[in-house]
């Protein structure tokens, strides 16, 4: 986890209210993981091998671009919303962020490139809708009715992934509630407009 987070407030990820030494601090942990991430497989992967990632990714170099913050911000305003229902303690929120970083296209290079191991062979980039049975690519937000069933879908996801670290910081008996709100936070902000996951799949080339 990123240190100096401190000044985060009720963002459990970097938000569009969040500091700029938030997005410094998430970034600069990007930067030594991914590095020693790279270094650690280059002496596993043969003299010419190659190795092929996907990373979860965003779009954009703004760091509070949709497609990194939104999908968090909602699960923060649920948070939040039981905080002011006195279902969950303010400072309960104050001190928990997910351990998670997506970063931009840029970034990833640049670390490839400085850390020195692998040279780029190819680098593709695709969006994935919230709920991942929906395959519709082409309307930019959904219908109310669309919107009730990808809200469920969606947030199924979300609770298998970050159920085990929720629990840990806040106790199981708020999980349920939880996600209903965030259900209906995800159907407002899809029916508004539909926000897609951004991923980075790159082929390295073991120098």
């Amino acid at each position: 986890m990123p240190q100096g987070l401190e000044n985060n407030g009720s963002n459990m990820y970097i938000a569009k209210t969040s500091s700029p030494n938030v997005y410094q601090a998430y970034g600069k942990q990007f930067l030594t993981d991914f590095t020693k991430f790279l270094r650690m497989r280059s002496e596993e992967v043969v003299h010419g091998g190659s190795m092929v990632l996907t990373i979860p990714s965003r779009s954009l170099v703004d760091p509070v671009s949709d497609d990194s913050c939104a999908f968090f911000e909602l699960l923060g305003q649920s948070l939040v919303d039981m905080v002011k229902e006195g279902l969950v303690q303010g400072a309960d929120i104050n001190s928990f962020n997910i351990p998670l970083y997506f970063p931009c296209e840029d970034e990833v290079r640049n670390i490839i490139e400085s850390e020195g191991s692998f040279s780029v062979e190819n680098l593709n980039v695709f969006k994935v809708n919230w709920d991942l049975c929906d395959a519709d690519y082409t309307n930019m937000n959904d219908s109310k009715e669309l919107s009730q069933v990808h809200k469920k879908n969606t947030s199924k996801v979300v609770r298998v992934a970050l159920k085990p670290l929720l629990v840990s910081h806040f106790g199981n008996s708020i999980i349920h509630v939880l996600f209903k709100k965030y259900e209906k936070h995800v159907a407002d902000h899809l029916s508004k407009k539909k926000t897609r996951h951004f991923f980075l799949t790159i082929s390295l080339h073991n120098k």
